[in-house]
């Protein structure tokens, strides 16, 4: 994974994470879908806190339904630090409603806020380590 570099799963097929000596890389998976979804962020969410634990960042935004609380809430147990999109700037509400009720969120922000508080948090935790 590159910094500065956004990655997104194709329809067909789940995204991971996955340390590769000193980084980390990305693969794809074709297994069953989770939740009904096949790519779905739970498994994206799942393999962060396997690979980077503590050294991760998650964010949730907008979405229908469940999809992602049940990996954050994993990222969060293995030190993770996440966030997610409050009521108002959501277009659905179903995805961050389930993490945050799961208490796997730190932060609830509106939309506008988030890549600013992502940015600064990810400063900190890089000066940390």
């Amino acid at each position: 994974m590159q910094p500065g570099t956004a990655y997104v799963a194709p329809g067909h097929s789940h995204l991971l994470a996955r340390k590769s000596g000193v980084g980390y890389v990305t693969e794809l998976s074709r297994s069953e879908p989770v939740n009904h979804h096949r790519p779905s962020v739970d498994v994206l969410f799942h393999s962060a806190a396997a690979c980077a634990g503590r050294h991760a960042v998650g964010a949730i935004l907008t979405g229908m339904g469940k999809d992602g609380a049940a990996g954050m809430l994993a990222m969060k147990r293995a030190g993770a630090w996440n966030i997610g999109q409050d009521q108002a700037s959501c277009v659905v509400f179903g995805m961050p409603r389930e993490a945050i009720a799961l208490k796997a969120v730190d932060e609830v922000l509106p939309l506008a806020a988030i890549g600013a508080r992502l940015m600064s948090r990810l400063y900190t935790t890089v000066r940390n380590t």
